[in-house]
């Protein structure tokens, strides 16, 4: 069996004060975060999860002191919480219905610091299959998410040389 990851890092250290504290929870649950001085630096050796798991405390803790701030997390948890039985004590959300990069995408918005941030990731396998390798790089500002995959890159250098495609001779 091969076994498919992406590494994932996001280049710029995110400032503590830039992100609601349910940003920092949700963004912490998504990659791994290790403190750089006033900031987290966000990372997965393995791809970005999506099946979070809070505890309903620390859930509703953070969603009450983000209250205020126009937020992508806010909304997506405040939506998957409706209708939630009140005695459980601990939640899973599923975060494939959204994309992390809108969470990063609002920080950007609101930052006094951040113009831009970056994504760049690997797609690896554990065994040399044609589809197990690659990459892409993703650029997030106020206005826009761009991103192109190692595929892009190579069809652009092709279409710069001349080369269709598929022309092998």
């Amino acid at each position: 069996m091969a076994d498919y990851s992406s590494p994932t890092v996001i280049q710029q250290s995110i400032p503590l004060v830039d992100m609601t504290p349910l940003e920092r929870l949700v963004l912490s649950a998504i990659f791994d975060a290790a403190p750089d001085n006033e900031a987290l630096y966000f990372h997965s050796s393995t791809g970005p999860n999506d099946m979070l798991e809070f505890s309903t405390r620390e859930l509703h803790a953070a969603m009450l002191a983000s209250e205020g701030s126009d937020s992508t997390a806010s909304t997506y948890v405040a939506a998957r919480l409706v209708g939630a039985d009140a005695d459980v004590t601990e939640v899973e959300i599923d975060f494939s219905g959204t994309s992390w990069e809108f969470i990063f995408q609002d920080i950007v918005r609101r930052s006094a610091t951040l113009k831009y941030v970056t994504a760049t990731t690997s797609f690896t396998c554990s065994r040399m299959r044609r589809d197990g390798f690659g990459g892409m790089a993703v650029l997030i500002t106020p206005d826009a998410i761009t991103g192109k995959s190692t595929e892009d890159i190579l069809g652009d250098l092709l279409n710069q040389s001349g080369i269709e495609a598929g022309d092998l001779s």
